[in-house]
């Protein structure tokens, strides 16, 4: 006799096991989602270069180089609402501005300074003095602003 081909009881007589009825699936297949995010990724990555925008602004010039590291405490240049140029509480004439930063940076072993502007003073005036800070020794520049002004929201 052949053993495996005898017909089961109960079964119609086929041999064959009947499956119970497909359910639905209760899991989320992830993986196609996680292939479409790939692909949205690097669409994203090759597309937004090219989507800034530069503003044309005409920029003044000035001689400054790169800032290097600080190392001690900065000297502070203030510029007052009439255009007076003051390092710490002493006031310099414009014109005689590189030379005595150049005397204070030979003393100093740090080339930090802080540039404190009025907010009258014209951006190609503070340029300038920043350049005359820079000819002068001074290649670590920093900007004092006051806390709490308006937002780029206007708030």
């Amino acid at each position: 006799m052949a053993g495996g081909l005898m017909p089961r009881a109960g079964r119609g007589g086929t041999g064959r096991v009947r499956r119970a009825p497909r359910r639905a699936m209760s899991e989320i297949n992830v993986t196609p989602f996680v292939d479409v995010m790939l692909v949205l990724l690097i669409v994203f990555m090759v597309a937004a270069p090219m989507l800034t925008v530069g503003v044309p602004l005409e920029l003044p010039k000035t001689a400054a180089s790169a800032l290097p590291a600080e190392q001690e405490a900065p000297l502070t240049v203030s510029l007052t609402a009439d255009g007076a140029v003051m390092i710490q509480d002493t006031e310099v004439p414009m014109a005689e501005l590189v030379t005595k930063l150049r005397a204070i940076a030979d003393q100093r072993t740090s080339d930090k300074v802080f540039l404190r502007a009025d907010g009258a003073i014209p951006y190609n005036t503070v340029m300038e003095v920043m350049g005359a800070l820079n000819a002068g020794g001074f290649a670590n520049i920093g900007l004092v602003t006051d806390a709490g002004g308006p937002t780029l929201t206007g708030q």
